[in-house]
């Protein structure tokens, strides 16, 4: 297995992670002896970050096919989420399977670092195959819901997530010639997560004024913009230390980021919202479902990828060429 090169900054920012944990971990610990309400759901969420972030982190510096591997099994662990609770037909459980075995391919497209198949496989192959596939079983009743699910759940979970893998394969000249793509993929996921904290925590504070209601009551124009300044403020500094981007690189980043993930995050309110749930299941407690977790990054990671692909020359050594 080919091992990632990591940048110092990549290493010093992971252990920073790490360090924060510890912090959030004592903080806890310590207010949980005087505090009088109950603090276990918050314990419980920082004990899921620490797996969540043991698990990254070991993807992160073990080597880039095990990081590959793990992208693909939070892709394969969200679509069966995702399959678990939308209505399917009996008659598409056969179909299903050919929509897991585009996870596979869709992560070898990556691993090959080929970039035109990565591209088109999902959005215009499996778009025209698995109809086919369904058609091939006779039943017509209910069949435009049926693939509309389908097809739309591969596009969020498989193709869209597959753009933060991508980003660990591309290289950029840079003076030291270490890999970019790693400290980008960090940089991406860290402002992610940071931004659902940011506009969580703005709402709180001074939040009053809903967006959209209807969708997801707890997002206020108040948390919308102060995520917005944070994750941008943030961008800048990390920008600098983590990416090959200038300040208003980063800044136009940090923009695309904290925008993209509000959206990817109601994408999802709005699905529960539909089905007339919570959460999207219990995989990690305190968080919910994977999907309540990736949420926000089903619309970052290709906003970011494409943005980051666009501004910089990029080439990769595969066994197909220049990007």
């Amino acid at each position: 297995m080919m091992g990632l090169e990591l940048d110092p900054a990549v290493r010093w920012t992971l252990a920073g992670i790490f360090g924060l944990l510890i912090l959030a971990s004592i903080v806890v610990s310590l207010l949980n002896r005087s505090a009088e309400r109950d603090l276990s759901e918050l314990r419980q969420r920082i004990n899921t970050w620490w797996i969540m972030v043991s698990v990254f982190g070991l993807a992160m510096v073990l080597s880039r096919t095990f990081s590959l591997l793990f992208f693909g099994f939070v892709s394969f662990l969200a679509i069966k989420e995702y399959f678990s609770l939308i209505p399917t037909r009996r008659a598409d459980r056969r179909v299903l399977f050919w929509a897991y075995l585009a996870i596979p391919l869709q992560y070898y497209w990556v691993y090959a670092e080929w970039y035109g198949m990565f591209i088109i496989f999902i959005p215009v192959y499996c778009f025209l195959l698995l109809p086919v596939r369904m058609l091939l079983v006779g039943e017509t009743d209910g069949f435009l819901r049926a693939i509309g699910t389908l097809h739309w759940g591969l596009m969020t979970t498989v193709f869209s997530l597959s753009h933060a893998a991508f980003l660990l394969v591309l290289r950029h000249e840079t003076p030291n010639g270490i890999l970019a793509g790693p400290g980008l993929m960090l940089y991406l996921v860290i402002l992610t997560q940071l931004n659902d904290v940011a506009q969580y925590l703005w709402g709180k504070s001074i939040g009053c004024d809903k967006i959209i209601p209807k969708v997801s009551p707890n997002k206020t124009w108040g948390g919308f913009l102060g995520g917005i300044l944070t994750i941008l403020i943030l961008a800048i500094l990390l920008g600098t230390i983590l990416t090959p981007m200038n300040t208003w690189q980063s800044a136009l980043a940090g923009l695309i980021i904290s925008m993209g993930g509000f959206f990817g995050d109601i994408n999802i309110s709005a699905i529960k919202r539909d089905l007339g749930i919570k959460d999207t299941g219990t995989l990690l407690p305190g968080h919910g479902g994977i999907l309540d977790r990736v949420d926000s990054l089903t619309y970052t990671a290709p906003l970011f990828f494409h943005y980051i692909y666009y501004l910089f020359p990029w080439h990769t050594f595969g066994s197909h060429g220049i990007l």
